[in-house]
């Protein structure tokens, strides 16, 4: 792990930094969320922690999720150009957000079977949901888990700051200590408690399993916003607590988070229907949990992709913004679109013909298999809106119209809770096939709004270039999912006993080989279409991973 430092020639190289600080994250966070599915199961203790594991991410989410890379960063980046290079600006907002998330930590977690209520559906009110033992040890769960709202803030603060100062490194790799940590709590808990054959009955569970299980998972948070600390002094900074918050511009910063907290309260409250319609499925087929890890298989793709090339990009567009270059702005959003296009495409493709090898992984029968594969694939449909988006959301943060996001994110939340109370109506098995698809189609939907509204506001982004391009992706990428589709059968993914099914370690190297030839079409497709940006993309990844001669 280093601190590495970018400068206007080091876009590529933070990148594939981030991106493989991310890569290793996720696929340990993939570790991690399959032996946890393997020890507890995925019916009705797995959605009982899923419930109480997730409430500190949605109250963090809520109260500043965003807020702080997308607001924190232009602001930190302006006052990096005072006397002090931003040090008294920086002493303050650290100051301010320890004080404000530790009375929200303490708050949200004496109202633990409060919040439980509001994310969960109870049998004894449905006739489908959670058993009464089930939200019992979901709010068991939510006391332990709570206290990591702070720590998730910590870890926000300390690396928006490094990322601001072009200090990449840390905050891309940080998880990967939480997500270690939380793997060697998950064989505590095995060795102590015997697996999933003793630990699948909510009713059975005692306080040294509740405690091990979620106090293991906010040590990894505790350890991974922790581990940041170790690196602020090679970014030339350090810190002193300063509870004088007036003189640097907080209030700018405010103004512009009181917008995107409107956003985050709206998207917020549809999560709670969501949640609310998903526990229906609780024990009678994808629920909570299983929605989770299909969820955490679709954003690996995004964030390796995705969300490394807009962190960088990110501050670059912020300093175009700082300085009125609209042209730099609709290079970057012209630019980051056609590449990551290129890559996102063949990303859900793969997702989509890879669905029940990876769902493996979570589940032993081949009808678990089948049903959390479904969940992937509806979710993989709509990969590209959903990862495109934000790179477009964070140009109205560089340009600090918060606002207009805002209003974007009302049409949207509207249209994902109609979508969710439509499948309210479903069985229960169907219930979050459902769900993810209405996820998808919002995705879409959100995508043509916010294209049309930026290109309103900067004029043209190389529209017509860039639906050219996915075009192209997009034929690419359907041949080479019908050979995959072909390996597949062969591989016997698509019945019981199969190999590409038979267990974890085959349907490990069965998506390898799936993966490598539909690697090898897609990008034999594109070489015959002359693609252009496939040549960029394909010598950014490998010259950028390599250490310069500098180094």
């Amino acid at each position: 792990m280093s601190s590495t430092k970018v400068g206007s020639d080091g876009l590529g190289r933070a990148s594939a930094l981030l991106a493989s600080g991310t890569l290793v994250s996720r696929l340990l966070g993939f570790v991690k969320a399959a032996v946890l599915a393997q020890t507890i199961g995925q019916l009705a203790v797995g959605d009982a922690f899923a419930i109480g594991n997730q409430l500190p991410n949605n109250v963090y989410a809520l109260v500043a999720g965003g807020v702080l890379s997308a607001v924190l960063i232009p602001q930190i980046v302006r006052a990096g150009q005072h006397d002090d290079a931003g040090q008294s600006f920086i002493n303050k907002v650290l100051t301010l957000g320890t004080v404000v998330f530790l009375a929200i930590t303490v708050v949200a977690t004496l109202a633990a079977p409060l919040l439980v209520a509001l994310y969960t559906q109870s049998a004894a009110e449905s006739g489908r949901g959670f058993s009464s033992d089930g939200v019992a040890l979901a709010t068991a769960f939510a006391y332990w888990c709570l206290p990591q709202i702070l720590f998730y803030a910590l870890y926000s603060l300390l690396g928006e700051v490094l990322n601001a100062r072009r200090a990449f490194g840390p905050f891309a790799w940080a998880p990967v200590i939480n997500n270690i940590v939380s793997i060697a709590g998950l064989v505590v808990f095995s060795l102590l408690f015997g697996g999933a054959e003793a630990s699948t009955n909510p009713g059975a569970w005692t306080v040294p399993m509740v405690a091990t299980l979620a106090g293991s998972a906010t040590l990894g948070i505790v350890a991974q916003a922790g581990v940041l600390a170790f690196f602020w002094r090679r970014t030339g900074l350090s810190y002193r607590p300063d509870f004088v918050w007036r003189g640097v511009g907080l209030a700018r910063t405010g103004k512009a988070a009181g917008w995107l907290f409107a956003m985050l309260l709206v998207s917020q409250l549809a999560g709670i229907v969501q949640s609310n319609v998903t526990t229906l499925s609780s024990n009678d087929g994808p629920s909570v949990l299983a929605l989770q890890n299909a969820w955490l298989v679709f954003m690996v793709p995004h964030s390796v992709i995705a969300l490394s090339v807009v962190t960088v990009y990110f501050t670059r567009m912020s300093g175009h913004a700082s300085t009125d270059n609209v042209a730099g702005l609709r290079d970057d959003v012209s630019t980051s679109l056609r590449s990551i296009g290129l890559l996102l495409v063949f990303a859900a493709a793969t997702l989509i013909v890879a669905a029940y090898p990876l769902s493996r992984f979570f589940e032993s029968s081949f009808e678990g298999v089948q049903a959390m594969g479904n969940v992937i694939i509806a979710y993989a449909v709509g990969l590209v809106p959903f990862s495109t988006v934000l790179i477009l959301q964070r140009v109205f943060f560089a340009l600090e119209e918060a606002r207009t996001v805002f209003f974007i994110d009302l049409v949207k939340s509207a249209l994902f809770v109609v979508g969710s109370l439509a499948c309210a109506s479903l069985p229960s098995d169907r219930v979050g096939v459902g769900m993810a698809l209405v996820s998808s189609g919002v995705a879409f939907a959100n995508f043509a709004v916010t294209f049309a509204v930026l290109r309103r506001r900067l004029g043209r982004l190389d529209g017509k270039l860039v639906t050219r391009r996915l075009v192209q992706y997009l034929a690419a990428a359907v041949t080479a999912s019908l050979v995959g589709f072909g390996v597949l059968a062969l591989l016997g993914g698509m019945h019981t006993g199969g190999f590409a099914v038979a267990n974890p370690a085959s349907a490990l190297l069965s998506i390898g080989i799936i993966g490598a030839v539909m690697a090898a079409v897609y990008g034999v497709l594109l070489v015959v279409m002359r693609n252009p940006e496939l040549g960029g993309v394909l010598t950014t990844v490998s010259a950028r991973f390599r250490p310069s001669r500098s180094e």
